[in-house]
């Protein structure tokens, strides 16, 4: 089982002066425990994004750590990275005529020399991928021909099947209906591995995320459990808006009523 620690991470974009905040990370620290779901949460342009590229290898940080159990993240491989995390972005690849058999099948490109082809083994894990996210059936289907929900999916199983030791996903739920939301989540949940997601919807967060992380100007300024996060005067503080939150009726968690001013 695999841990994930960020500590004390500053990064700013290039060629943006340092006078200037928007997108800029400051001692953002966070941790995920070994098969942990954990939410990341704030405005737009609070630096949720930012962040997660500095966890998976894609934006260095100008400062701080990022290590994958006791390894540094960035004293790594891409290889040695791509083996290990697997990333769900908000924008779809461009698949240039791929069919989903074949976008699903880059899923196992890390674990492979340069010249090989598809073992048997790895059609397998590729199968049981898209059956994971209910898509078996697809495989003959162009990537470029299916709906907003269903190539998020085909995205997911691609993760999948890396076999990866971290998830890292950047508001997964976009594209998705209700039905769907709820059924990726539920099956990312079900993996047991740590995940490290920034999610939009924070009666989502509170539904499916062990714990929060509320990032705000590039700052954490909030962690804990989604009961001691979700209060009332912490929506108020970071989003600027007022809420009602109570307990949701069946399960506990609690639920989110934004109050629109008439």
């Amino acid at each position: 089982m695999t841990s994930l620690n960020l500590t004390n991470l500053a990064w700013t974009p290039l060629g943006q002066g340092r006078c200037h905040h928007q997108f800029q990370l400051r001692e953002a620290s966070l941790r995920v425990a070994p098969g942990e779901f954990v939410g990341l949460i704030g405005p737009n342009g609070s630096g949720k994004t930012s962040l997660l590229r500095c966890s998976y290898r894609f934006s260095r940080p100008d400062q701080g750590e990022v290590r994958l159990d006791h390894y540094n993240v960035w004293k790594q491989t891409p290889r040695w990275c791509a083996q290990r995390i697997a990333v769900v972005l908000q924008e779809f690849p461009d698949a240039f005529g791929l069919t989903v058999e074949e976008v699903v099948a880059m899923g196992r490109t890390p674990h492979k020399g340069l010249f090989d082809g598809d073992s048997a083994a790895d059609r397998s894990i590729a199968r049981q991928a898209l059956e994971s996210v209910g898509l078996l059936g697809f495989e003959a289907h162009a990537f470029a021909t299916l709906s907003g929900g269903e190539k998020q999916r085909v995205i997911l199983a691609r993760a999948l099947a890396q076999q990866p030791q971290l998830l890292i996903l950047d508001e997964p739920t976009n594209h998705l209906d209700p039905r769907y939301q709820l059924e990726l989540l539920q099956r990312v949940k079900r993996l047991g591995i740590g995940t490290l997601a920034s999610i939009h919807d924070l009666n989502l967060a509170a539904a499916f995320c062990d714990r929060l992380y509320v990032i705000d100007h590039g700052r954490i300024v909030a962690s804990g459990t989604p009961a001691e996060v979700l209060t009332r005067e912490l929506l108020q503080q970071v989003f600027g808006v007022q809420a009602l939150v109570d307990q949701h009726p069946l399960s506990g968690y609690p639920r989110i009523t934004w109050i629109t001013q008439p």
